[in-house]
């Protein structure tokens, strides 16, 4: 999820220590969804814009599956930039199809792709960390019980206006960064056939519970 970009920043601010780290965050976007919002279906103008103006590193999967992996990879303020432009462009895809400003400002939703290991630190014991996350900005979240397939990662859902949902960003990654990985990550591919998935006779899986 993050990574240290040389530096280890010991002994440094935390504004410091979080200029020597480089982050990278994916999300699970519908394909429609992303060819309208990050303009596929006009040579890419929008997500060439969000690029050239948030400094990250953005990458689309290939294919014609129905969901898509977004890649936002940069320092942590590049990719907080490149996060909030993609949700104030989605609360503007969504306006479009409403009646006007009377309608209200119509949640937005973001899917993060996290892996499962980071995932406990995340809810906090007995949920208190995603409780905490929730009231302090606004937004909702909730961290899928189940692993997206063929991976090792699980969809974290994030809604509410642009503003809280940034603010909710902000704050999961701070918890990613001083929680990374345990062992090695299957990063999850859209639209690998689900018969691929092998279960051993002896393999239980136990009930999951989504929070």
């Amino acid at each position: 999820m993050a990574s240290p970009d040389g530096a280890s920043g010991v002994g440094g601010s935390p504004e410091e220590t979080e200029l020597s780290i480089t982050l990278t965050l994916r999300m699970l976007m519908h394909g429609k969804v992303t060819q309208r919002v990050l303009g596929l279906s006009t040579k890419g103008e929008t997500v060439k814009r969000i690029r050239e103006q948030s400094s990250a590193r953005i990458t689309i999967s290939e294919g014609c599956c129905p969901e898509r992996i977004t890649t936002i990879t940069g320092s942590t303020d590049a990719v907080f930039r490149a996060v909030s432009m993609i949700a104030f462009k989605l609360e503007e895809d969504l306006g479009a199809g409403s009646d006007g400003p009377a309608a209200g400002r119509a949640p937005v939703t973001l899917r993060l792709v996290i892996p499962a290991s980071q995932c406990g630190s995340l809810i906090g014991k007995a949920g208190a960390k995603i409780r905490e996350i929730r009231e302090s900005t606004g937004a909702q979240v909730q961290v899928a019980g189940d692993l997206l397939p063929n991976s090792t990662e699980r969809a974290v859902t994030v809604s509410g206006v642009p503003d809280t949902i940034i603010q909710c960003v902000r704050q999961i990654c701070a918890v990613i960064l001083e929680s990374p990985p345990k062992g090695a990550t299957i990063p999850y591919h859209p639209g690998l056939s689900l018969g691929t998935i092998l279960l051993s006779a002896n393999q239980v899986r136990r009930p999951q519970h989504s929070w």
